[in-house]
């Protein structure tokens, strides 16, 4: 595997694109990497930073703020369609930095693996602590009862309450999982023409899950590893969110539910879980008002809190 491209959608996130730039200009790898950054209509000056600072980056520019699944497949469907095509694709948020070892690394875990369809590498938090999103189980619908009523939180060293984030085992042990977080996914080409592009449906949040999945339901396997270290910014505070984005985390929930397992779920049950989810959403939206209002702006809004 000699020719990689990576996949970087933007909105209004040129102050941590730039080092996430940098950081891949400076990989210790000897094949060919093409960078793309779409840019979903940022109104900072993150386009002309791309243009003037990294002239040699495959930038596209959206009209309009089309979200994170048809953000990434207006690159994707372009690589797919080049000749020579890239033997894989790296999907990676731009509040990252990856250490110079970081293309090599997950190209090593990649090929190593044969049935391996994704990789993933370790994320931590510019805390030094671990981004849970990282590693993930399906929410099947007995995962995400445990999480609703905080079993996942009370008992996060449980093999079965904390079974969502794997909360359970150890962060530096390579391990093949459900799902991996869209901050920085590694896939082979030939998945990406097997399962097809990212489900649209998805504006942000939830689409990394349902990739996973696809991925998994054609025989393919998706591993975490840890032997490669990316930062991950992730911006959290405890000032207020813009509304849309936590609608559309809970939309997510509602999607990937309705597609992967409400026609295999009782009747009674798929009304709980639909009802737990609003009653979430609801939370969230009462305690959001309630923080602070201060000057924040979203990244870009595939940030996985999930």
């Amino acid at each position: 595997m000699k020719h990689i491209a990576v996949v970087i959608l933007n909105f209004n996130s040129g102050d941590v694109l730039k080092p996430c730039l940098a950081s891949l200009a400076e990989q210790d790898w000897d094949g060919r990497l093409d960078v793309w950054v779409v840019d979903n209509a940022s109104a900072d000056s993150s386009v002309a930073m791309v243009r003037e600072q990294f002239a040699w980056v495959r930038l596209i520019v959206s009209p309009e703020n089309i979200g994170f699944s048809a953000g990434n497949n207006l690159a994707l469907r372009q690589i797919v369609a080049e000749t020579p095509t890239p033997e894989g694709v790296l999907v990676l948020n731009p509040d990252t930095v990856v250490p110079s070892n970081g293309i090599s690394g997950l190209v090593a875990a990649l090929v190593e693996r044969p049935k391996a369809g994704i990789v993933g590498p370790k994320l931590v938090l510019a805390d030094g602590s671990l981004d849970l999103a990282c590693r993930r189980s399906f929410p099947s619908a007995e995962v995400a009862l445990y999480r609703m009523i905080g079993l996942s939180a009370l008992f996060p060293r449980s093999p079965r309450f904390g079974r969502y984030n794997m909360t359970y085992l150890d962060p530096d042990v390579t391990t093949e999982v459900d799902s991996i977080v869209g901050a920085a996914m590694l896939l082979r080409t030939e998945v990406l023409r097997d399962v097809g592009l990212l489900d649209e449906a998805f504006f942000m949040y939830g689409e990394d899950l349902d990739w996973c999945y696809r991925t998994k339901s054609y025989g393919w396997q998706v591993w975490y590893d840890p032997r490669v270290t990316i930062l991950h910014y992730k911006r959290v505070s405890s000032t207020r969110r813009a509304v849309p984005s936590i609608r559309a985390f809970y939309d997510a929930m509602r999607i990937f539910h309705r597609k992967h397992y409400e026609a295999t779920t009782l009747a009674p049950l798929n009304w709980l879980i639909y009802l737990g989810i609003r009653l979430k959403e609801w939370q969230a939206l009462v305690r959001n008002r309630l923080r602070p209002l201060a000057s924040r702006r979203a990244i870009h809004g595939n940030n996985k809190n999930a």
